[in-house]
This record gives C-alpha cells, sequence and structure tokens, in this order.
C-alpha cells in the first residue's frame, strides 16, 4: 500500500492548526488566503480592534481559527485583556471553552489572571464550570492563589465546586494559604470560600489541613478565620 504522500501530509496537519479540527477532513486543504485572515483575526483580537475584527469575520475568516499554539482569537483577546475584541468574537460564536496546546480556555485564562470583564462574558455565553487545565483545577482555583477577591466572588457565586482537588492535591482553599502571601487580599479570599461551602478541614493528599498550612506559615490572621470556622 502506497503511503500518503507529503504534500497531502501537510496540508492536513496546517488544516488542524488552522481550524481546530481533531480528525482529518475531506474538505480541501485551507488556502493560503484564509490562513492569512486567521493570523490577521489574532492580531486584531490582540490589538483590541473591533473593527477589523468584524471585517475578517465578514469576510469569512473562521472565529474559532488557531495559531501554532492552538490558541484561538478570542484566546489571544483574553490574553490581551482586550475587552470589546472579545465581547465582539464572543457575539460571532466564539466558543468560550476552546482549548489551546496547554490546556488554557478563554473561560479557564480569565479566572486565573483575573480578566473579570471577559469571564463574565464566558459565563453569560456557556462556559463550562466544570473545566479544568493542565493541573486538573478549576478556573477557582488559580483565580484563590493568585488573589483575585472579586474573580473569586464571581466564580463562587457562578456555582463552580468550591471543593475541587487539582492533581497537585489542593483546593481553592489551600491554595489560597499555600501559595500566598497570607496578606489581606488572600484573607478575603478565603472567608469567600467559606461563606461558600468550603470544608475548613478538607486536608491535602499529605493529611495536612488548611489550619496546619497556615500555622506553618505563621499567618495568624488566616488560622483565626479558619479556626472561627471550625478548622482543627
Amino acid at each position: 500500500m502506497s503511503k500518503l504522500p507529503l504534500t497531502i501530509a501537510c496540508a492536513s496537519l496546517a488544516l488542524v492548526a488552522i481550524t481546530g479540527a481533531t480528525t482529518p477532513r475531506a474538505a480541501p486543504a485551507t488556502t493560503p488566503g484564509v490562513a492569512r485572515m486567521v493570523s490577521d483575526l489574532h492580531d486584531a483580537a490582540a490589538n483590541n480592534d473591533v473593527a477589523a475584527v468584524r471585517r475578517l469575520l465578514a469576510a469569512g475568516a473562521p472565529v474559532d481559527g488557531r495559531n501554532l499554539a492552538g490558541a484561538t482569537s478570542l484566546l489571544v483577546a483574553t490574553h490581551a485583556n482586550s475587552i470589546a475584541a472579545a465581547e465582539a468574537l464572543i457575539a460571532a460564536g466564539a466558543d468560550v471553552n476552546a482549548k489551546d496546546s496547554i490546556q488554557d480556555s478563554p473561560y479557564l485564562y480569565a479566572g486565573a489572571r483575573g480578566r473579570l470583564e471577559i469571564l463574565k462574558l464566558t459565563l453569560a455565553h456557556g462556559a463550562d464550570l466544570k473545566s479544568v487545565n493542565r493541573f486538573g483545577g478549576t478556573a477557582l482555583i488559580p483565580a484563590a492563589e493568585r488573589g483575585h477577591v472579586e474573580t473569586v466572588r464571581l466564580l463562587t457565586e457562578a456555582g463552580v465546586a468550591v471543593d475541587h482537588i487539582n492533581r497537585l492535591g489542593w483546593t481553592a482553599l489551600l491554595e489560597a494559604i499555600i501559595l500566598s502571601d497570607g496578606g489581606p487580599a488572600h484573607q478575603q479570599i478565603i472567608r469567600l470560600l467559606l461563606d461558600a461551602g468550603a470544608n475548613v478541614n478538607l486536608a491535602d493528599h499529605d493529611g495536612v489541613t488548611p489550619l496546619a498550612h497556615a500555622r506553618q506559615r505563621g499567618y495568624r490572621a488566616i488560622a483565626q478565620i479558619l479556626t472561627a470556622a471550625g478548622a482543627r
């Protein structure tokens, strides 16, 4: 049996990179013109150029076309916090859950980085609250770790599982202690998590509780918050 010609194989790979397809398609390979539009759409998204975004979409640029890192134009807009461009892309049907090669999606990245306005847009347009990043964590966990108070508030109100455990064996509550400076923002986040029903005694994979971690780090204010909530 003859092997697939190299030129056809390369064309198939290009189609996957540009369109996000996971299986070969019978349709002709993407033309250089479409590839150029995808690249231009990503540039417009990064620069928050709404007029260019709309013009390119009207000309036939695929809204979820991907770059070599697997990122869609919406994820590029999220990276740049290009709110207006993100809104235009979502209005055109961009997938808020489309992941890149490192398992970031517009929803997950917006949550992790505190891109609050874009996060609100993703939540209003089908964000998968159960989706996880490359560490097996929900959007809530890195938001808690990085001290994004209003993001944590929004995600808990949206219904993200507050006691989800990532591959490190940590919940949002544990990360808000282990990977924080113990300051006011993280103290407020811990209160928000507890108000949302976080298990104050849910230990990590080594059996170390949130209270033990707080005491080990000398985070007295956090230890007091946890103790008042029934930590032991």
